[in-house]
């Protein structure tokens, strides 16, 4: 099948160019972003296969299904970005890449969580000057404190284990409690108030949706811990920026690691260094020294991308052939 990329990077090509089923396909690479004016380029594709930061709004779905598109094929888990009604009208069917590697993004939430605790940002940048002093580099051990996870699918579970081979006191809060789970990792479920009272670090592990917008606002951070950590590798919407920035400047939040930004689609993934950044409240976050964004890399390892691949491939081939779509988000 014809497949159209958008917002194509250099890091995950050689993955889809190298994959078993690559030659399954006839593959066509963009570097810009979906957008309505960028949409027409995908005409005469059956299927286009978007990033996470495309636009996949009404009036893109449209102009893409009037150019021949019928597969949308995310190379990515979350689908918030995707005007899921609007698809469903037109028959565009829409898959996605469920699971890659938990690990991955588990792992970097972790090391978030470490680089902050322990200052090694600030440490590195000290030695590199000849400056060797330890003050204002103490950090606090991780055995014995109380983490709260919130969502405890794959990735959750995955940086429960984590948190647990620390010597960590876990708990968690989901939608759907899994108690199997919570027998097997021996941690509690509690409510979401229990969770912000008792954590010392939180970690969110969510998908975005409309019930989970701006989980993390003000009266969630008033409920919090003195000094607690707040850990996102899930999507930037979650937390509410604005919230988020006066929890720092009151101290009420201790550290921040974030590896997304509510509004990171106009700057995540792109070089803008030559450039002023013009968002105020996205540079209001990076003067802050106990506040480590990256950008959006939790799933940036050589397993991941090769999952992905491989999936995204598998869903294309598999609506090809008319199967069921096991990966089709409805």
């Amino acid at each position: 099948m014809k497949i159209f990329f958008f917002d194509t990077h250099a890091f995950e090509k050689d993955f889809f160019c190298q994959s078993p089923l690559a030659p399954n396909h006839e593959i066509t690479f963009f570097e810009g972003r979906l957008t309505e004016k960028s949409a027409p380029l995908a005409k005469g594709f059956p299927c286009v296969c978007p990033f996470v930061n495309d636009d996949l709004s009404a009036p893109v779905l449209k102009e893409l299904h009037q150019n021949g598109t019928r597969l949308i094929a995310l190379r990515s888990a979350g689908f918030n970005h995707v005007d899921l009604h609007c698809a469903n009208e037109l028959g565009l069917r829409v898959v996605r890449v469920p699971e890659y590697s938990p690990y991955s993004v588990a792992e970097h939430a972790l090391g978030l969580l470490q680089c902050l605790n322990r200052k090694l940002h600030r440490a590195y940048n000290r030695v590199r000057e000849g400056n060797f002093s330890l003050d204002g580099l103490m950090g606090f051990d991780l055995h014995g404190k109380t983490v709260g996870v919130i969502g405890t699918g794959r990735i959750g579970s995955a940086f429960i284990k984590i948190c647990k081979g620390f010597g960590c006191e876990v708990i968690a809060y989901d939608k759907y409690p899994d108690e199997n789970l919570s027998q097997e990792l021996g941690f509690p479920y509690v409510s979401l108030e229990e969770l912000y009272k008792k954590s010392k670090i939180i970690s969110l592990h969510i998908p975005l949706c409309e019930d989970t917008h701006h989980l993390i606002e003000e009266k969630a951070i008033a409920l919090m811990q003195e000094g607690v950590f707040l850990i996102n590798t899930s999507r930037g919407g979650l937390v509410e920026t604005k919230a988020l920035i006066q929890g720092l400047k009151s101290g009420k939040i201790g550290a921040a690691g974030l590896d997304v930004y509510e509004a990171e689609s106009d700057y995540f993934f792109r070089d803008h260094s030559s450039e002023t950044l013009r968002d105020d409240t996205l540079a209001r976050l990076m003067t802050f020294p106990n506040v480590i964004l990256t950008s959006h890399q939790g799933f940036l390892t050589e397993e991941a991308l090769r999952r992905i691949a491989e999936t995204t491939f598998s869903n294309v081939s598999a609506y090809e052939r008319g199967e069921i779509l096991s990966n089709e988000v409805l």
